[in-house]
């Protein structure tokens, strides 16, 4: 397939790439003469895609990092780190705010662009890392020297055709595939094409070991690929399985498919309110909407604990006995989210069975005949057991009862989430979501599953 057209979209333009190395430039020359000025050991590093040269058009996110000498002190690199960045800030008249990754650092919008101000260690090889983010230049630097004339144009093809199947970006909203990893890819397998070649026919615990480092056998993870820069990272431990999955079966749905062009764009979608609530109906399930209000903490902190919540709600259903048949979030990531449960059943039967022991173990039969009453008691297989009242019959009563100060340390909660929860929880009917288009989106998705790996 000529990919001509396809790069000619998605490539930056001359304009938006002369102005990335423009701001760039600025802000590390600015950075390296305070450096200078004030005597101290650091250099500021361009790195990321905007330095590799393999970033999508409209993506050009700026990636500076502070190098520090290794016997600097991490207390004085956190504080003289920050202080760069802000005066970074000051100087191009950009609003600095904190993010926390293994240290602080500064992110900011400078003449349009999305700016990261990171402080790091200067290292040589991974066994000197002191820092998660220490290894970062060393990652651009081995791409930088590894990625051969016009692989950088496969890189774009591959980070693409994740975005549009919903397998690209390592961050836990997505649990996809990194930026860096992607580039790895391209190194290992020479083109786009031939990465979804192999891809296809990955197992689970796949290895990829472009130094021959011969760790593989540490990590259980889906992919495993060595991080050459240092032989006890896994590049891939952040993949999701089902992201992985999908990845693969998306290589084979588009080597086998006469739309190739098609997966390098949006899918088409045209939601309709009326449509999506018929098909809902048709399934003739019981769903349950539980809308909350989210509190201000960074989204790679949100994601995590809305995920365990959601998880842990359909686990307690599931143990008394309302079947899920599946269960997902949405957020806007600014004030509130959504809880999205499937279930096969609405109401239950009155009763239910209570286990009690084995009969073989006659003391605790004596005990538990003597505490229900022989006339109660009967055996089921090789359990004693007896019938017993059920509280809650239908689910939404359930999880009123659940989501109280009293009972809410039966779901393990996201930290985070217990107190905005409890305080403002509600339950909403399902025509509620589709009030609007990211509803509609957020349903169409959950009935739809995978439609993004396919043409």
């Amino acid at each position: 397939m000529d990919y001509k057209l396809i790069l000619d979209d998605i490539k930056p333009t001359e304009e938006e790439n002369n102005r990335v190395n423009e701001v760039s430039s600025k802000l590390m020359e600015f950075i390296n003469d305070k450096c200078h000025l004030e005597n101290l050991d650091v250099e500021a590093v361009l790195v990321g895609s905007v330095a590799k040269g393999t970033y999508l058009r409209g993506k050009s996110d700026i990636d500076i990092f502070m190098a520090f000498p290794l016997s600097t002190d991490e207390k004085d690199l956190k504080e003289k780190g920050l202080d760069l960045a802000h005066q970074s800030c000051d100087a191009f008249g950009g609003e600095p705010y904190h993010q926390f990754a293994s240290h602080p650092y500064v992110t900011t919008e400078i003449e349009g662009f999305e700016i990261d101000f990171v402080p790091c260690y200067r290292i040589d090889d991974g066994s000197q890392l002191k820092s998660a983010v220490d290894r970062t230049i060393l990652h651009t630097k081995y791409v930088q020297a590894n990625l051969k004339e016009g692989q950088n144009d496969e890189v774009l093809l591959l980070k693409r055709f994740m975005d549009m199947t919903g397998t690209y970006g390592s961050e836990f909203k997505v649990g996809g595939f990194a930026g860096y990893l992607c580039e790895l890819l391209i190194i290992k397998y020479g083109s786009f094409e031939n990465t979804l070649r192999e891809a296809s026919e990955w197992q689970f615990g796949h290895v990829i070991d472009l130094k021959d480092y011969g760790t593989a056998k540490n990590f259980k993870d889906p992919l495993i690929c060595i991080d050459p820069t240092d032989k006890n990272r896994n590049v891939g431990a952040a993949l999701r399985l089902d992201k992985y999955s999908q990845f693969i079966q998306s290589a084979r749905n588009y080597l086998n498919s006469d739309k190739k062009q098609d997966y390098f764009y949006p899918l088409d979608k045209k939601l309709d309110k009326n449509v999506i609530l018929d098909e809902l109906k048709s399934r003739e399930s019981y769903f349950m909407v539980i809308r909350f209000d989210i509190p201000q903490i960074p989204l790679d902190t949100l994601h995590p604990q809305l995920k365990k919540t959601t998880e842990s709600l359909r686990k307690v259903l599931n143990n008394n006995d309302f079947l899920v048949f599946q269960a997902n979030y949405w957020t806007d990531e600014i004030s509130s989210a959504v809880i999205l449960i499937e279930l096969a059943v609405s109401k239950l039967n009155d009763i239910k069975v209570h286990e009690g022991p084995k009969v073989y173990y006659s003391i605790a039969c004596d005990n538990f005949i003597k505490k229900f009453g022989l006339e109660n008691c009967y055996l089921l297989d090789d359990t004693m057991v007896l019938n017993v009242r059920r509280e809650f019959t239908n689910p939404e009563a359930f999880i009123r009862h659940i989501l109280t100060k009293d009972h809410i340390s039966l779901i393990k909660m996201g930290k985070n989430l217990t107190k905005p929860l409890l305080e403002s929880y509600e339950i909403l009917d399902i025509e509620d979501l589709a009030c609007d288009e990211e509803g509609l989106a957020f349903l169409d998705d959950f009935i739809y599953p995978n439609q993004y790996i396919r043409r």
